[in-house]
């Protein structure tokens, strides 16, 4: 996979070189290019932004030094570029479907906006499609531009030990994911739970799988209002309703 990163800020981007990220990267399974897009302006300021047209407060990204950022951007490989993403509030709030789509593309380009925001005319005429982590304000694109990279190329053939660890991430089923515990197996008292020990397959599958929907039912209901349950899942559903009637 292709990804290029067009931004104003181009010191932000070094986390990409550590953990999962650096390692997909060294071993060639996704080729990330930072632009730096006051590198496309034509004045000595290297200016990237001015006023909006017919006043207000803060500041406007230019078209011109983003286009031309692009148009380098996109000369840069012969992969033509599947999306065009704008990191923006704006955005459709960025998820892991959206992720897992994300992965299948062969070549993306992520444009982080800043200041006030961009110009219309690189959403209207450039961007083709816009992503926003979250409903806040950030300071810029750089960010959500991270997030956006981390999400996709962990889900990319080869880029994790264990292939099956992403399948069984949180939201990845549409539900929480279950606990996790690793030795010792008892700590300060703490113990892990007995059915985890037992080296039962089945049981444990059943534990994780009530555990997932107990926290989901507790934390994050409209993700199980949502999700494809099995008959299996409304039966473990029904028995922790009828716990929590005992208990009540």
């Amino acid at each position: 996979m292709e990804i290029d990163i067009l931004t104003l800020f181009p010191e932000m981007f070094s986390p990409l070189e550590a953990s999962i990220v650096g390692r997909a990267r060294a071993k060639g399974l996704v080729q990330i290019r930072i632009w730096n897009i006051r590198d496309f302006t034509a004045d000595r300021h290297r200016t990237a932004d001015d006023a909006p047209y017919g006043g207000g407060g803060g500041m406007v990204m230019k078209p011109e030094p983003v286009f031309e950022c692009f148009d380098a951007a996109e000369a840069a490989s012969p992969t033509p570029v599947d999306d065009v993403v704008l990191l923006a509030p704006q955005g459709r709030r960025f998820d892991q479907r959206i992720a897992k789509e994300m992965a299948s593309l062969r070549r993306i380009a992520l444009i982080c906006g800043h200041y006030e925001g961009v110009d219309e005319r690189i959403r209207a005429h450039l961007a083709t499609s816009e992503l926003s982590i979250g409903d806040y304000v950030l300071t810029g694109g750089e960010l959500p531009a991270m997030v956006v990279v981390d999400a996709v190329v962990r889900l990319l053939p080869g880029v994790l030990g264990n292939e099956k660890g992403a399948e069984e991430d949180s939201f990845a089923s549409g539900l929480l994911e279950h606990p996790h515990y690793t030795r010792p197996p008892v700590y300060r008292g703490y113990a892990v739970p007995e059915v985890l020990l037992s080296g039962d397959h089945e049981r444990i599958r059943r534990w994780r799988r009530t555990q997932a929907l107990k926290l989901t039912r507790e934390r994050r209901p409209d993700l199980l209002a949502a999700a494809e349950l099995t008959p299996e899942d409304r039966k473990i559903l029904a028995e922790l309703a009828a716990q929590d009637d005992e208990e009540e």
